[in-house]
């Protein structure tokens, strides 16, 4: 088990620390042929996976059936998340890596004899997904949600399944041999902890009530966005944020500003008045230093001029109509102890 758990776990390592280069990589093929981007990144997906498959076919030679009904699933499952689930460009390479990593991760197993061949696997993928996900939430040029550590996992079971089709194990059992037990035990216990933790980190925050501006969802109580807007203020009248860094750790304190300059603009533009301003008033009550700093986004400030502010405050700033903002990008889960 060693050699082949040493070549898995170096491989899913390097998918996980190459994520920023990788997106810098991504945006710099869209900048130099953008009309072509979409249709590069499927190529790069669906030429290694057909010469996969034509692999496979040539490796069947008998228990043709079920072999062939193995690669015909897994082939339909990539399809399906290619065309259907992966909506970028990265979720569409992410399907050739871990696709390679389920099927380092098979090797590793291959001779258990039993059902943990098929678990272990599927586990060990996901929780390389999860530290992947985990990882690119960090960093400022990428985002990691519970939903891509899903399609990080289908990715690895596809494979599994082609590497159960192509070179399926002399022996399997859907009982557990001794030692398997344990084995499969303590690598769901560690995927469900490691998910639980990223979990908490990515989807857990708290819902800040105003009762002026009505409430959002943040990472940040109310305090803590009052003290983290002091600290920006403080930091970025020598030092604003206007250069992203690919290898950093995101200030999520900005980005959930930019979400809501973004949430107020659009708003203000599909004239929705009494949500511009409310946006605008979290804004300024939250996330001033947001407002008043050129960032990485565009290297402008972004508070409005006195005569966009009044206007928008005859018009909008009186009703008593209760309002919640949706500018947070991913589901935000709060518990009752952090309202």
């Amino acid at each position: 088990m060693g050699q082949p758990l040493a070549v898995a776990v170096t491989l899913a390592a390097a998918i996980i620390l190459s994520a920023p280069y990788a997106q810098e990589v991504f945006a710099a093929i869209g900048a130099a042929w953008p009309a072509q981007f979409r249709g590069i990144a499927i190529g790069a997906t669906v030429v290694p996976a057909g010469i996969a498959v034509l692999y496979g076919i040539a490796r069947i030679r008998h228990c043709y059936l079920v072999r062939y009904t193995l690669l015909a699933v897994a082939v339909i499952i990539a399809a399906g998340y290619v065309f259907i689930g992966a909506l970028l460009v990265t979720e569409i390479f992410h399907f050739v890596e871990y696709g390679v990593l389920g099927y380092l991760f098979y090797r590793v197993w291959r001779s258990a004899g039993d059902v943990s061949l098929v678990v272990l696997p599927a586990v060990a993928g996901t929780i390389a997904g999860t530290f992947d996900e985990w990882f690119q939430w960090f960093i400022p040029v990428r985002a990691g949600e519970a939903r891509d550590i899903v399609l990080n996992a289908v990715a690895s079971i596809c494979g599994l399944l082609f590497a159960l089709a192509a070179d399926p194990p002399e022996r399997l059992t859907l009982r557990l041999q001794p030692g398997s037990g344990t084995r499969v035990a303590r690598w769901t216990t560690a995927a469900a902890a490691v998910f639980v933790a990223f979990f908490l980190t990515v989807h857990v925050g708290y819902d800040v009530s105003d009762p002026e501006v009505g409430s959002f969802r943040s990472r940040y109580s109310s305090d803590a966005l009052l003290g983290a807007s002091s600290d920006r203020a403080s930091r970025w009248r020598s030092a604003p944020p206007v250069v992203r860094p690919g290898l950093a750790r995101e200030d999520q304190y900005l980005t959930e500003g930019l979400w809501h300059i973004a949430r107020r603009n659009e708003a203000w533009a599909a004239g929705d008045v009494v949500g511009a301003w409310r946006e605008n008033r979290i804004l300024e009550k939250f996330y001033g230093p947001v407002l008043d700093s050129p960032t990485s986004a565009d290297g402008a400030a972004h508070r409005w001029p006195d005569a966009q502010r009044t206007d928008a405050g005859e018009r909008g700033g009186k009703k008593a109509a209760p309002y919640a903002s949706d500018e947070y990008a991913y589901p935000l889960f709060v518990w009752p102890v952090l309202r």
